[in-house]
């Protein structure tokens, strides 16, 4: 790869005038590769673009280059392609301030990925890529403030769990359209392994997986990646924000670990190492994240002195999940994170002068227990959270299965005095705000260490989905047990759809929730559920009466 930086103008542009350019941008930025391409021996961009992991001075970029019709994803067909970039501080072009060459081949899946720096920070960018004589789609991305900068506020769309046979990504498109987000966080199951028609059934799948057969293969897994970036919704929002995301089990397999998965068998789908080299290689080829030399992506970034954003990766390195009600859960020689993964999140939680420690986690760290359900709603909640059948008190795929993991991290905080730590949680499709109890047993009489706001999901089935009813049909009666027995659980919804938006500012931390009307629809509309937001030193949610914006 060849680039050139180029000078900067000598203007600096506020953070509120780089929202209006973007606003006024918004409804022209993304666009599509003309189908016509398709039918022709020229390069084209049919997946769009992206960009991620923003820092103070740079940016990674993305895409994937067709050479030719017959080099879809996966294929291994297609020459190698020339392909130039650029990236401007405006829509026009007209104040480029890089650009460069690469070169887009089989061996990568024709993906392009490349790290820009000596940007400005907090500043709005556009870019755009080119294959011979066919241009890409403009993407809008933005550089973060300077690490010693004092920043009034920053603010995240967040989203998880977004299955395409389960329905529509219109959660993407209303986060899209906002001009107002530094980033969108995604916090893993961007896509799912399944074969078509196995989740959920096919009666109920709005769009079939391609392939059909569940993926194992580099070449499945590369197929998949590249039939989700045909959704133009999901195109949408990469085109507009950075997206900075992380991964959960369903970008390898359902509830893996690093010896295997519940929906792996070794006799028949191969060695299970293979399979997660095969899902890993596609995932860092796909996505606009950096790829680590330890194939892990955990990892930090930093948002002024505003905030430090710690991502984990809750997969690699675990153990097995126990069974519900061993003693095995408390076992220290057990790990959800690994040590070296629990250290550097311990030193680095220590060790921040940010006001807020936010942390992306793809699973609850909340203690949840689940008293006496009746029985009707017992089993949608245990598929949903991972429980038995029978009802016992905890989800062993979550922090509550670990529980030495969470023991040693939230005594952290306390006897370090870690103030502000937020946790930022997907995975089980249901919208929460919690405290983050030290002992949830004598909560709230002992102290909370920490909060955590879990966003629904995008399209993946929830409760009223798994029943088939209507939203609120069984959900009042379930909500209400789980807080009753849960008192540091202050909302759980656990019908919707939707994604949050994260507002930080030096006063508050504020997650506004927001559903989608209908996941089966594509123009589904969008509306505002609730806000709860954690003030500065309390370590305690509490409900807002309206979004920030």
């Amino acid at each position: 790869m060849t680039s050139r930086l180029i000078p900067s103008a000598p203007t600096r542009r506020t953070v509120v005038k780089a929202a209006a350019a973007t606003a006024v941008a918004a409804p022209v930025l993304v666009g599509t590769a003309s189908p016509a391409l398709a039918d022709t021996e020229a390069p084209s961009f049919l997946h769009g673009v992206a960009s991620g992991d923003p820092l103070p001075d740079g940016v990674l970029l993305w895409t994937r280059v067709t050479p030719t019709p017959d080099a879809v994803p996966g294929s291994r067909r297609g020459a190698d392609v020339a392909v130039a970039w650029e990236i401007a501080e405006d829509r026009a072009f007209t104040r480029t301030v890089a650009r460069g060459t690469t070169t887009a081949t089989a061996a990568s899946d024709h993906t392009v990925k490349v790290d820009v720096r000596g940007l400005r920070p907090a500043t709005t960018h556009w870019f755009r890529f080119t294959a011979g004589a066919t241009a890409s789609p403009v993407g809008r991305t933005r550089t973060t403030p300077a690490t010693d900068a004092t920043t009034p506020g920053v603010r995240f769309g967040v989203v998880s769990c977004a299955n395409w046979e389960s329905g529509y990504f219109s959660a993407y498109r209303h986060l899209a359209a906002r001009a107002d987000l530094d980033a969108v966080l995604h916090l893993g199951d961007y896509v799912y392994e399944y074969a078509s028609g196995g989740y959920p059934a096919a009666e109920y799948t709005v769009r079939p997986h391609e392939p059909r057969h569940e993926i194992v293969s580099l070449a499945d897994y590369r197929l998949r990646h590249g039939t989700y970036k045909t959704d133009p919704d999901l195109q949408a929002l990469h085109a507009a924000h950075p997206v900075i995301a992380i991964w959960d089990d369903h970008e390898i397999a359902n509830d893996a670990w690093s010896g295997g998965a519940e929906n792996h068998t070794p006799g028949t789908e191969g060695e299970w190492a293979a399979r997660v080299a095969a899902a890993k290689q596609a995932y860092f080829e796909w996505m606009p994240v950096r790829a680590s030399t330890e194939g892990t992506v955990y990892r930090r970034l930093r948002f002024g002195k505003l905030a430090d954003l710690h991502l984990l990766d809750l997969r690699s390195f675990r153990s097995q999940q126990a069974g519900i009600g061993k003693g095995a859960v408390d076992d220290p020689e057990r790990t959800l994170t690994g040590r070296a993964q629990l250290d550097w999140l311990k030193s680095g939680l220590a060790g921040s002068d940010a006001t807020w420690k936010l942390v992306g986690t793809s699973v609850m760290i909340s203690p949840v227990a689940f008293g006496a359900l009746p029985a009707h709603l017992l089993a949608p909640l245990a598929e949903l959270l991972g429980l038995p059948k029978e009802g016992l008190a905890v989800n062993v795929d979550q922090w509550d299965g670990y529980t030495d993991d969470r023991r040693e991290l939230l005594e952290h905080l306390t006897a370090r005095s870690v103030r502000n730590t937020v946790f930022l949680t997907g995975d089980i499709h249901m919208a929460w705000a919690n405290d983050v109890p030290v002992k949830a047993a004598t909560y709230p009489l002992s102290r909370s260490a920490a909060t955590e706001f879990v966003v629904t999901s995008v399209s993946s089935d929830n409760l009223d989905d798994i029943l088939r009813v209507a939203p609120g049909t069984v959900s009042v009666v379930a909500a209400g047990a789980v807080k009753a027995a849960n008192r540091h659980v202050k909302w759980v919804d656990m019908d919707h759809h939707g994604y949050g938006v994260l507002d930080v500012t030096a006063e508050r931390s504020q997650m506004d929730y927001y559903t989608v009307s209908d996941k089966a629809r594509a123009d589904a509309t969008t509306a505002w559920a609730r806000s709860y937001r954690t003030l500065e030193g309390t370590q305690r949610v509490e409900r807002v009466y309206q979004p920030v914006h």
